[in-house]
């Protein structure tokens, strides 16, 4: 039976675009309000813009690393909606290329680790009251890269690791009132889920396809159906947990020929 959230709201960081957008489209078809949080501020707009005629979404455009701004926000979206039943930690960044740890920069490590490892903290930290209130549910997103890498990613694999890490730490502190679970999803094609200037038509080969044991690549929708599950009476019994979506790519033996 499909599952409904009727009344019940959630906060999406990094929802704007990507797997972020994705998770925000599938709650609010599943009738939840949404606040959804980006760094973003023009695809903040544009998402705005695409539910201007519902009231079910609240969009803020925020830096999770910012501990005043994550606060603030969470005050008014619990008096806006009156209530938060879960909180998505998807917000995260990258460096745009690999970069060789010896020239990897504190700046560039710090903002990696911000986003992504302290973002989530802060989130959560702000929300547990709220959360407590209405016995909800946290997913934090991390990445297969917590468990495996290539050449030159620390500080993103360092940061994911620690969401692992964060969501077994906090399964234990916030429960039995609040469930806390993780999600590692593999390749993720998000082309077609960027904001307008950036969105395209995905260009995949059917090698990157096959090589999946899924037999595709996954897109958004993967993701967000397990963030529905996971935040549902029918994951009453799962908690600090990481569930690797990613087509079975991290059980698979590559051998060079």
């Amino acid at each position: 039976m499909e599952e409904r959230f009727d009344g019940r709201v959630a906060l999406v960081t990094g929802g704007a675009q990507g797997i972020g957008k994705g998770i925000t489209c599938a709650l609010l078809a599943a009738g939840m309000k949404v606040a959804v949080a980006d760094r973003d501020a023009e695809a903040c707009q544009q998402m705005m813009q695409e539910h201007a005629d519902s009231n079910c979404i609240s969009v803020f455009s925020i830096d999770v690393a910012d501990e005043a701004a994550v606060a603030a926000m969470i005050i008014k979206i619990t008096e806006h909606f009156g209530r938060l039943d879960a909180l998505i930690n998807n917000a995260g960044h990258g460096l745009p290329c690999p970069t060789p740890l010896e020239r990897l920069s504190l700046e560039d490590w710090n903002r990696v680790l911000g986003t992504n490892l302290t973002g989530t903290f802060l989130c959560s930290k702000h929300a547990v009251t709220a959360l407590r209130r209405s016995g909800g549910a946290i997913v934090n997103i991390a990445s297969t890269r917590a468990l495996q890498s290539e050449p030159n990613g620390e500080a993103y694999a360092a940061s994911k690791g620690g969401v692992v890490a964060l969501t077994h730490a906090m399964a234990n502190s916030l429960g039995p009132e609040i469930r806390v679970n993780c999600i590692s999803p593999g390749w993720i094609v998000v082309d077609d889920w960027q904001k307008s200037d950036k969105c395209k038509t995905p260009a995949l080969r059917p090698e990157d396809h096959a090589q999946h044991p899924a037999g595709r690549v996954g897109h958004p929708g993967d993701i967000a159906e397990m963030v529905v599950f996971l935040i549902s009476a029918r994951a009453e019994f799962i908690t600090g947990q990481n569930f690797i979506v990613d087509g079975g790519m991290t059980r698979k033996m590559i051998y060079a020929e």
